[in-house]
């Protein structure tokens, strides 16, 4: 049943497999495997955005654009997972509320593209679809189309997931070690001011102690798996039947969501996602035209359920305030309940003199800030942020406190895809939300 969600849709950006067989094959493995995640799970997620639709928490998503095999270690997962603790950290003690940690992680492995053929030195090739679907390197060999490589996503994401819970569940995500979560970070501005929050942390635990307080439940935290639900010859397979209700699941990840190239009316992917009972959510750009939207949250969301579907806004820094408010309106004024989430990233990406696909982190700042005046002007909730980042001090976005330059891009430029905020680019980022969000 899973198998023909959409099936009889048109799929946007979807891999032509060379090879019938291995597809086949491929599919059937992954169908026998374990599922990443847990309907329980989703359903406890949904909550959690719920709560972020009415302010009653702010959800963050950070991870990478692409996830590779190769970046796929332990220290590269560890140094992720820290950076968004530290992010929460920041965002929940500046603006004392809770927040929904929740990765690009565990599934990121594939991105649609706007051609499917790359040229180079009038050299054609298949365009890279993500480590899912074929390889970076430009070679025929390397860009062919392998089933094989979905089967290989789902180990990499197997192993990831482990991690990510070893370090949330086992003690390492405690509150009581936020001084840890700045080890190995070179020093900048950026942790130094962070490490003065701990400070205070600190101090707070220190009093809350004195109180009686019983810090066991700080012991741990939750972290969700989200990724873009693109490849549906992974997703289909790994939706299952959940026990408890004859509901499915797409057990690939908590929380999936449909980009703008794939969300046609019409399309095999919001049919998918329709028919699934995972927290959904939908990119939005300047483009979107509100009657289509509603139309949308009709399909996805018939019984208006909070928490069910978010759309997450994507715009530019010199879009967003004349965009957003008639389509947040629209919505509104239609008695429809989604959690409003800010993407400062995809909107604002160019092409730097030196050649270099990148991002100025003024102007995902100011995204961001003009992503929470337009809710304030409307009296509606900024129900989070969505955002492309690493652990690691990587040379890919300008400006920040450190002021890269397009000069520096080529030092440390490792993105496959798309231009990430390093870890003080991140950490800069998370004390700016939360004096909007205190200010709000």
């Amino acid at each position: 049943m899973a198998e023909q969600l959409g099936a009889d849709r048109p799929a946007a950006q979807q891999p032509t497999w060379p090879d019938s067989d291995a597809l086949d094959s491929a599919v059937s493995t992954l169908r026998a495997m374990p599922p990443l995640v847990f309907a329980g799970e989703c359903d406890d997620l949904r909550d959690r955005m719920a709560a972020a639709s009415v302010g009653e928490a702010f959800v963050l998503q950070g991870g990478d654009c692409a996830e590779t095999f190769v970046d796929a270690t332990a220290d590269n997962i560890r140094d992720r997972v820290k950076t968004v603790l530290q992010m929460s950290a920041v965002l929940t003690y500046g603006a004392g509320m809770p927040v929904v940690k929740m990765g690009r992680m565990a599934g990121q492995f594939a991105k649609p593209r706007s051609k499917d053929t790359e040229t180079r030195d009038e050299v054609t090739l298949p365009a890279y679809r993500g480590d899912m679907v074929n390889d970076f390197a430009f070679t025929e060999q390397a860009r062919r189309p392998d089933p094989q490589r979905l089967v290989n996503g789902y180990h990499a994401s197997a192993a990831t997931l482990n991690l990510v819970r070893a370090f949330t569940q086992g003690g390492f995500a405690d509150l009581r070690r936020v001084h840890d979560w700045n080890r190995g970070f070179v020093s900048n501005a950026a942790n130094q001011r962070y490490e003065g929050l701990a400070r205070d942390i600190d101090k707070a635990m220190r009093f809350m102690a004195a109180c009686g307080v019983d810090f066991e439940a700080m012991r741990a935290t939750e972290f969700w798996s989200a990724h873009e639900a693109l490849l549906l010859d992974y997703e289909r397979p790994m939706t299952r039947i959940d026990s408890r209700t004859g509901d499915l699941y797409d057990t690939s990840g908590h929380f999936l969501w449909v980009g703008e190239r794939t969300r046609q009316l019409d399309g095999a992917h919001l049919e998918f996602v329709s028919r699934v009972r995972n927290p959904i959510g939908m990119k939005v750009s300047d483009k979107a035209d509100p009657d289509e939207l509603l139309r949308v949250i009709d399909k996805l969301d018939p019984h208006r359920e909070p928490g069910r579907l978010t759309f997450i806004t994507r715009m530019g820094a010199g879009t967003i305030r004349e965009a957003l408010p008639p389509i947040i309106e629209r919505v509104r004024d239609s008695g429809a309940i989604v959690t409003w989430i800010c993407d400062p990233m995809h909107g604002n990406t160019f092409e730097s003199a030196s050649g270099f696909k990148t991002r100025a982190f003024d102007d995902v700042v100011d995204e961001v800030r003009g992503f929470f005046e337009v809710h304030r002007q409307l009296g509606t909730v900024p129900g989070g942020l969505h955002v492309e980042l690493t652990g690691t001090d990587v040379t890919e976005c300008l400006g920040g406190a450190e002021r890269i330059l397009d000069e520096d891009l080529n030092k440390r430029y490792e993105s496959v895809c798309d231009p990430r905020l390093n870890h003080r680019q991140s950490l800069e980022l998370a004390f700016l939300t939360a004096e909007m969000l205190a200010e709000r």
